[in-house]
């Protein structure tokens, strides 16, 4: 059975740097910091970053995850000022919900969703 988002975990050639990184784009502080794992409680859902000691040489492509917003567009333009490119322009899907995906300095490709039909249980 599904229970919804719990964890979405990135792989980085440079932990400590995407540790940095994600701490300025989402505007939040690991709860957990070591150098196994660095865990964010991002809204009540928890984004893993792990160290994949690689390069990005023949890794694989990040599923695309996305993550709740107010503004696709603003979190965008925030993202993409910090160093991510883009993989995906904000565009409508449908509706009201808009959608934008980004690759992170680090390869994974990470969402954004507006969504004002979903809600939590």
């Amino acid at each position: 059975m599904l229970l919804g988002l719990r964890t979405v975990g990135y792989a980085t050639s440079d932990l400590n740097r995407a540790k940095a990184w994600y701490s300025v784009v989402f505007g939040i502080t690991p709860y957990f910091d070591e150098p196994f794992y660095v865990g964010f409680n991002v809204g009540g859902y928890e984004l893993g970053l792990t160290p994949d000691g690689n390069d990005n040489a023949g890794k694989t492509t990040s599923p695309v995850t996305y993550w709740g917003v107010e503004d696709v567009h603003k979190v965008y333009q925030h993202v993409l000022a910090h160093g991510a490119t883009q993989h995906e322009e904000p565009h409508n899907v449908g509706g009201e919900i808009i959608v934008a995906s980004v690759y992170d300095p680090f390869g994974n490709v990470v969402g954004f969703i507006y969504n004002p039909g979903f809600s939590l249980p």
